[in-house]
């Protein structure tokens, strides 16, 4: 199968898109609908762990093909580029997991000064944890959104650029908008005071 530069932008969009959807499940320490627990962030590291695959397999069937084009590049570069931020998310998503499993374990002894104040410790390094799993996959979103505009420009702002293209033409054309001082067009009349 050959890819083209459509089928290309929307393998990198879909997975930014998969990325901007994870991005959307992390806990909110506060939140009482989407606080940090244990079972939701070990899904969550698996599922990161199933995208990082993913862009494996995709930098991986490109680098097979023997008929690389230039485009396959930019495509590569694209999906290797967000390997970086999505393992960093993964690793926060860890080093979460790691502080959950430990108030876990020291919750029968919160009322107790030393654990109390490990605990509390443990609770910002969550919350700093879960701020670099943010970013991090906000970043490769983000580079992956960047790639497929690189490959093939968006439908969208392909049609956004040529509608304001002629209608610059149409502007510069019509002696009405051609700004003060400019004569007026014959069927209209100016009244004075």
């Amino acid at each position: 199968m050959k890819n083209t530069p459509v089928s290309d932008a929307l393998a990198l969009r879909a997975t930014a898109s998969a990325f901007d959807a994870q991005r959307g499940k992390l806990p909110v320490p506060g939140d009482p609908h989407r606080s940090p627990n244990s079972v939701a962030v070990a899904r969550q590291i698996s599922e990161l762990g199933a995208l990082i695959n993913g862009l494996g397999d995709e930098v991986l069937f490109r680098a097979v093909d023997q008929d690389q084009e230039s485009r396959s590049a930019r495509v590569i570069t694209g999906f290797a580029a967000a390997v970086g931020p999505a393992g960093e998310a993964a690793s926060a998503l860890g080093a979460v997991a790691h502080q959950l499993a430990f108030l876990n374990q020291t919750e029968h002894l919160r009322d107790q000064p030393d654990a109390r104040d490990a605990r509390e410790a443990a609770v910002r390094v969550t919350e700093d944890a879960l701020g670099v799993a943010d970013t991090a996959l906000r970043e490769a979103a983000d580079s992956l959104h960047a790639a497929s505009a690189t490959v093939s420009p968006p439908l969208v702002r392909l049609q956004a650029a040529r509608s304001r293209s002629a209608t610059a033409g149409l502007a510069s054309a019509s002696p009405s908008l051609a700004g003060p001082g400019a004569p007026a067009p014959a069927d209209q009349i100016t009244r004075g005071r």
